[in-house]
């Protein structure tokens, strides 16, 4: 039995495949099925080690990208989308899986397609309330369709849609809770504000810290990830801001936060500001209360309806960049922490947003479907 994966230019896109990949190598273990084999199709392997540890095998192949705006790389990238696509037919031609599993966005395309060509099953998820173009175009098609939000369902027929929720690496469902404080030489008897900006970080986010920083440590601690192109940037301002702070060591930057510094500031965190994208899922996972910033409408269609649909559950607040100011951001603050019963009510209710065997299903219905085609 062979199942491809496709997807990827994000964290976005291939954690959500790693944790249906660790899914199906625990039913394989638990079933001791014979023969399986993960493939992983994408321009990029983006994490190398992370196939190597799920025994996930890696072809390359090409996408180009169509960008919202205009661009002569736009017309460059269709003959880069074409080649892609050859080699994809060719190369799925080869491994011939039973079951091709898309997780969108453009690098997902030139696999899909071929799959399509070659009459192969393709199931796919959709993490946002609206979906991309590749999953619209690919859910015409698709065997079954998992979608992480239910708003998400009525862009699809109907019958082949499930609402599962999204796929999380389990190790996210366990954050460091003990020794989280000392492992990050935080003081426990503060509250501490863990501040992603998405894996490339936020510039915005990053101004609007800066300027309140001093008012922030008087009262709290805070752990941000810059984003490794900012992260020389922000630590240059934040000591010059800080210079006459006598808290200024309740400040800890990070370029970036590899697992066992998130699971420890998440273990650690009493409120988390955020970008909207599949870090809501996971900030619901940990069952903290946040606010949450979205990438503008125009920037990217999904994260201010991602944003909102969550702030509805009752498990978070947003604040759209474009209003974003540091008074703002330390005003929603102070109000979120200094409000006991506000941080109750968004704990529980980010805990019954999450749906924890979201991975589970999904690949339980690739199975199912692999031995179909398999048989």
């Amino acid at each position: 039995m062979k199942i491809l994966f496709t997807g990827g230019g994000s964290g976005g896109h291939f954690y959500p495949i790693i944790a249906i990949a660790e899914e199906l190598n625990q039913i394989v273990r638990e079933n001791k099925l014979v023969d399986v084999e993960l493939y992983y199709m994408s321009p990029s392997p983006y994490n190398a080690g992370v196939l190597f540890n799920n025994n996930i095998i890696y072809k390359k192949n090409y996408a180009g990208k169509i960008r919202r705006y205009f661009s002569i790389m736009n017309f460059f990238d269709l003959f880069k989308t074409g080649w892609g696509v050859i080699k994809s037919i060719w190369e799925i031609f080869l491994i011939y899986p039973d079951v091709v599993f898309g997780k969108g966005g453009y690098a997902s395309f030139p696999a899909l397609f071929a799959a399509r060509i070659l009459r192969i099953p393709v199931v796919i998820h959709e993490s946002d309330t609206r979906p991309g173009k590749v999953s619209k175009w690919a859910g015409k098609f698709a065997t079954r369709i998992a979608v992480s939000y239910g708003e998400a369902a009525a862009y699809f027929p109907m019958e082949k849609v499930a609402h599962t929720g999204h796929p999380i690496r389990k190790e996210f469902f366990m954050p460091l809770a003990t020794n989280a404080h000392e492992f990050l030489k935080l003081d426990p008897l503060l509250s501490t504000i863990l501040i992603l900006g998405g894996s490339l970080g936020s510039k915005r986010i990053n101004e609007a810290l800066l300027e309140v920083l001093p008012r922030l440590v008087e009262k709290y601690q805070v752990v941000h990830q810059t984003g490794k192109g900012n992260f020389e940037e922000v630590k240059k301002v934040a000591e010059a801001v800080l210079f006459q702070s006598e808290h200024k060591d309740r400040y800890r930057p990070y370029s970036y936060l590899d697992a066992l510094t998130l699971r420890s500031a998440a273990g650690a965190a009493n409120l988390v500001i955020s970008r909207a994208g599949s870090a809501i899922f996971e900030v619901a996972a940990w069952g903290i209360p946040s606010i949450m910033i979205p990438i503008p409408e125009e920037v990217s269609h999904d994260q201010t309806k991602n944003a909102f649909a969550y702030a509805r559950t009752g498990s978070s607040e947003v604040i759209e960049e474009n209003n974003l100011t540091g008074n703002i951001l330390f005003a929603e603050v102070s109000r979120i922490l200094g409000a006991p019963e506000i941080i109750s009510k968004m704990k529980e209710s980010a805990k019954l947003f999450v749906k924890p065997d979201a991975a589970r299903k999904i690949a339980d219905e690739i199975l199912k479907i692999a031995l179909r085609h398999e048989g």
